[in-house]
């Protein structure tokens, strides 16, 4: 990231059926996104319009508005609320004098800068040049300079001055190398399958508290900080329920509002880990106005990669931060447990709750462990829940609520040696 803030003057424009409570709520979160990608953010113009305009997409008054602004506040860039074409972006540019980005942009610009692990690294360059490969057309010298600032990082600071077959083929490498991850993340998953572990995966609109909970959870050492996409990069712990049940919690990353379809796309076969999940924990900012629009919005994600309808449960986090301790009664309201990951409140419902929802996939069996197999009985205790156990002269019996897989496990084991 830039040490030194550029100057940004954000635009926000409501269009013929838009709801304008949903506008403004997503000009007030365009604001965050700015202050996260290292913005100083001077000021805010808005306008409502029928259509957009073709060639500015604001209206001729409003551009020179925005261009007086711009030289009075000595603006670096505008930052638009909207995904703009290439005429748009080179006429507000060359009106203006200062560079545009729009909300797209400056959301991959915010990726470029998190990525840490190289699979990161890749998803976030291939969804900047898909972005990027339109925008050729119709931008002419302007996409040749080298520049620095915010949307420009990434590829977009080295390939600028690229022609579109060179950036259709590192594209299709990208792709390549990306199926390998994917191969790579199958043959991990299949060997996970062969222990019997739950896979939960954390999901949830960005900082709403996912990386809290996995740390608190687990003690996992994961970033946590109070900005939009502050984690990037998934992380997987194991977990002990309370029943002895252990299970695999996995991080993933933060949705938001008009999450660019070139994101969702590259970032595929990291949200795999959503679709193979036996349980999602949806965790909602509880204390966010905007709470209930959150929760559809990954509702919308959560459709797009085919897990809309897993098990689920929903976390109301920072429930602390309400001023009478009540939950909000949403339009569409769900049962769910009440959490504060900042206070440590509420974790030991959420892993009663986890428990149960397994428990149905559980079953009370007894073993009788013979003393020359005695080795089997801490494999009982650290797989099941041990209700009963018995000793007599020639072994022990458990009743024991265990997996069925690992009752099978056990029981074939038994077979074997006697």
């Amino acid at each position: 990231m830039d040490t030194q803030q550029e100057k940004a003057i954000l635009v926000g424009v409501e269009l013929a059926g838009d709801d304008p409570i949903q506008t403004t709520h997503s000009l007030e979160e365009l604001t965050r996104l700015a202050e996260t990608a290292g913005a100083n953010v001077l000021q805010q113009i808005f306008q409502k319009r029928n259509k957009p305009d073709a060639a500015t997409f604001l209206g001729r008054g409003k551009v020179e508005e925005l261009a007086a602004l711009c030289r009075d506040n000595e603006a670096d860039l505008v930052v638009f609320d909207r995904e703009l074409t290439a005429v748009q972006a080179r006429n507000l540019e060359g009106i203006t004098g200062v560079r545009i980005v729009d909300r797209t942009q400056l959301i991959l610009d915010i990726f470029a800068g998190r990525a840490r692990t190289s699979e990161g690294k890749l998803q976030v360059e291939l969804a900047q040049l898909n972005y990027l490969l339109p925008r050729l057309t119709g931008r002419g010298a302007a996409m040749s300079r080298l520049a620095g600032g915010i949307g420009t990082r990434g590829p977009g600071e080295t390939r600028l001055e690229v022609d579109r077959r060179r950036i259709r083929k590192r594209i299709a490498d990208l792709n390549i190398e990306i199926r390998d991850i994917k191969k790579h993340r199958d043959l991990l998953r299949r060997s996970r399958r062969e222990v019997p572990i739950p896979l939960v995966a954390l999901v949830g609109y960005t900082n709403a508290g996912k990386s809290t909970i996995l740390r608190e959870l687990t003690g996992a050492d994961v970033l946590v900080e109070d900005k939009l996409f502050a984690t990037l990069d998934p992380t997987t712990r194991r977990v002990v329920l309370p029943n002895n049940e252990t299970i695999l919690l996995t991080d993933t990353v933060g949705f938001i509002q008009n999450l660019p379809h070139h994101l969702v796309a590259a970032f595929r076969a990291t949200l795999e880990e959503v679709v193979e999940a036996d349980l999602l924990l949806h965790v909602v900012d509880v204390s966010h106005p905007n709470a209930e629009s959150h929760i559809d919005a990954v509702h919308k994600v959560l459709e797009s990669l085919g897990a809309a309808n897993k098990p689920f449960i929903l976390v109301y986090n920072k429930f602390d931060l309400l001023p009478d301790g009540q939950l909000p009664l949403f339009e569409k309201n769900q049962p769910g447990v009440a959490l504060s990951a900042y206070r440590g409140w509420g974790f030991a419902e959420l892993l009663a709750d986890i428990a149960q929802v397994f428990a149905s996939s559980r079953l009370q069996k007894t073993f009788f462990i013979p003393y020359d197999q005695s080795w089997l009985l801490p494999l009982l205790h650290e797989k099941g829940k041990v209700l009963c156990e018995k000793h007599s002269e020639k072994g022990v019996t458990l009743n024991v609520e265990i997996s069925a897989i690992w009752a099978k496990r056990v029981e074939s084991k038994i077979d074997q040696s006697t």
